[in-house]
């Protein structure tokens, strides 16, 4: 079974083409539901993350407020920065043994990873491909501000993620996904073909 990775910008298109990918067949590993659940009131990363932050990010109930810890991550890159090296290193065990448990059931010519952070998670290491979804910057910003976000904090998220070029720099593949659906499905349905090829070559 091949691991591979799906990864772009904030808005960039990587849901749609996940999405696309379970529609071929794939499993999609989210590395953003590993790190939700880390950080529950029963996650494994619960402790660090409020002794990192404050209590401030707690609710009442006190399990934590994903939107305050954001709010209070995204003004300050240091704080991002200590947040990651939290996360990152126990997201990456967990994908390891949701690759591990799918490529048991020898169902899968491939599976993925979607991660906004592979490169600078470094869970790139583990993969035999990245494919990179992107598309225009004005459109990652059109797509935040219609899901209700403002401006200001639209261009903060986007800053502070590598830019799209060094992601698309490193990429085994590129789903562009600046133009219409079906532009972006017959590109996946593409790169979908490619990999059942390989890995039949593989077993052969």
């Amino acid at each position: 079974m091949l691991r591979y990775g799906l990864t772009g910008g904030i808005a960039s298109g990587k849901s749609t083409v996940a999405a696309m990918l379970r529609e071929e067949g794939f499993p999609v590993i989210e590395a953003d539901r590993i790190s939700h659940g880390l950080i529950e009131r029963n996650g494994a990363a619960y402790r660090e993350v409020v002794e990192l932050l404050g209590e401030k990010i707690l609710n009442a109930d006190r399990s934590i407020n994903r939107s305050r810890v954001a709010a209070i991550v995204f003004s300050q890159p240091e704080k991002l920065a200590q947040l990651n090296e939290i996360l990152h290193p126990q997201v990456a065990q967990e994908v390891t043994r949701e690759f591990a448990r799918l490529e048991a059931s020898e169902k899968f010519a491939a599976a993925f990873v979607e991660a906004a952070l592979i490169y600078e998670a470094g869970l790139h290491k583990l993969l035999e491909g990245v494919a990179v979804a992107w598309c225009l910057p004005e459109q990652q910003l059109a797509r935040l501000t219609e899901r209700g976000m403002s401006e200001d904090e639209a261009l903060k998220r986007m800053a502070v993620q590598m830019p799209v070029a060094e992601k698309l720099a490193m990429a085994t593949d590129r789903i562009d996904c600046s133009g219409t659906v079906e532009r972006t499905r017959r590109q996946v349905k593409k790169l979908a073909k490619r990999l059942r090829e390989r890995s039949k070559e593989a077993t052969t």
